[in-house]
């Protein structure tokens, strides 16, 4: 008889058109991080993946009267109809203990891309409703999940009573509207601020500085997993 303790699993959800872009670089050593910590780490890139973010009719079995997208997700998980594509990002999610969400701040809020798949993976009837409740009682309770991201402007310019606002008031309803909704304990976010405006030597600090509160992050929040008897 021998005990292993599980590893945990962290999935990375990255959203930047530009493989060389600094969010790339960002994500990359985030994921150099977690691996570090001790996670398995998954990485969906949803721009080299082509993904489609429009949550579409053509997606379902044909029905009649009007479309209503959250009662044919249920219907689709219901008689195992869900897209192969959704069923396989749905798959990555509920196995993963923490989500990472990585992105530039477009708009104060998530690119399109990303914004279409969380539409369309966090799956009515298999995320939240039907047999799962919201917040606490939603299918992804106990798990963990963060943002990770760059913006256009400076930190100053996202402390209350910049020319932007307070950081926080833009991500209250990814926060709150989309991860804590399906039961997630959001964790402080990692921020690069204006990375565009940075130097050589400052874009470099600026990773090093992403992957040690990644690395605290993570190893301060890693979930007690008991040891399982084999």
């Amino acid at each position: 008889m021998s005990t292993f303790a599980a590893v945990p699993t962290a999935l990375i959800v990255h959203a930047h058109p530009e493989p060389d872009s600094f969010s790339t670089a960002q994500m990359a050593i985030a994921a150099q991080a977690l691996r570090g910590a001790g996670y398995r780490v998954d990485v969906l890139d949803l721009y080299d993946d082509a993904w489609a973010p429009v949550l579409a009719r053509a997606e379902f079995p044909p029905v009649d009267g009007p479309f209503k997208p959250q009662a044919e997700q249920m219907r689709a998980v219901q008689g195992g109809t869900l897209d192969e594509a959704v069923k396989d990002h749905l798959r990555r999610l509920l196995a993963a203990d923490l989500l990472v969400l990585s992105f530039p701040l477009w708009w104060f809020s998530l690119p399109a891309i990303l914004k279409g798949w969380v539409d369309r993976v966090f799956v009515m009837g298999a995320v939240f409703g039907g047999d799962h409740g919201l917040f606490g009682d939603a299918a992804l309770a106990g798990k963990r999940a963060m943002l990770l991201f760059t913006t256009g402007g400076s930190s100053e310019a996202f402390r209350p009573g910049g020319a932007f606002g307070a950081v926080d008031d833009f991500l209250f309803h990814i926060h709150r509207g989309m991860l804590e909704f399906v039961g997630y304990q959001v964790l402080e976010p990692v921020i690069t601020y204006g990375p565009a405006h940075l130097t050589d030597g400052e874009r470099a600090a600026a990773l090093e500085a992403v992957q040690e509160s990644v690395a605290r992050t993570a190893t301060a929040s890693l979930p007690a997993i008991p040891l399982t008897a084999r």
